[in-house]
């Protein structure tokens, strides 16, 4: 039984960091793509970041590129999400996504899900 359990969610203030956790079991992590979504009440799940299996791909949405930082520990299966510089803009809930092929930016091509970890950015 596959599972992702992401951690590390809390409230902030503007311009405060978090590191949000993925752990996976159930699968050969080292397999699979992995990626970050978000989805904020009332507003569609978005893409946030994505690595590939190997890491020598990583891709971000724009609105957090230069802020935001994917890295993955294959020998941890753990997928990390550093989140510098936040703004309210960022609240929502923080889902990190597997996928057994290339990182895509569509949700709906990912196998895998975890929970969902809640992030709060007060200004």
């Amino acid at each position: 039984q596959v599972q992702l359990v992401e951690s590390g969610g809390g409230l902030v203030q503007a311009g405060g960091s978090l590191r949000l956790s993925c752990a996976a079991s159930g699968l050969t992590f080292s397999n699979y793509a992995m990626a970050w979504f978000r989805q904020a009440p009332g507003k569609e799940r978005e893409f946030v970041a994505g690595v590939s299996r190997s890491i020598s791909s990583i891709y971000y949405a724009d609105s957090v590129k230069g802020r935001f930082t994917i890295s993955r520990d294959n020998a941890k299966n753990t997928v990390y999400l550093s989140m510098n510089s936040l703004k309210p803009d960022d609240t929502a809930v923080y889902y990190c996504a597997a996928r057994w092929r290339p990182v895509t930016t569509t949700d709906l091509e990912y196998t895998y899900w975890g929970q969902g970890t809640q992030v709060t950015v007060s200004s």
